[in-house]
């Protein structure tokens, strides 16, 4: 998948809160880019994740944990400089899906 942001598909826009909300919508649109793919967050081998600051990580992790509970996919994680439209978080996935 391209990397996933916080942006609400209703709105059109960055969702309200800080990193746990943003953690939250960036998984969810990951999770839906992959079922209209035709998987799934169990299809996924490994998802690189983006934050703006490495102070935010152990946050980031209790909400990404609750996306992976078993057989968490193999995981890069950054801190960058700046991300697109100022969020604080992104994800992007490599999923494997039989057609």
């Amino acid at each position: 998948t391209s990397g996933q942001l916080p942006v609400c598909k209703k709105k059109g826009s960055v969702v309200d809160g800080g990193i746990t909300e943003q953690s939250i919508q960036s998984l969810e649109n990951l999770k839906y880019v992959l079922e209209a793919g035709g998987g799934s967050l169990e299809t996924i081998l490994k998802t690189t994740c983006y934050l703006a600051e490495i102070s935010d990580f152990a946050a980031f992790n209790e909400v990404y944990k609750t996306y992976f509970k078993t057989d968490c996919p193999a995981r890069s994680c950054f801190a960058v400089k700046d991300l697109p439209l100022g969020v604080k978080v992104e994800v992007e996935a490599i999923a494997h899906v039989k057609i």
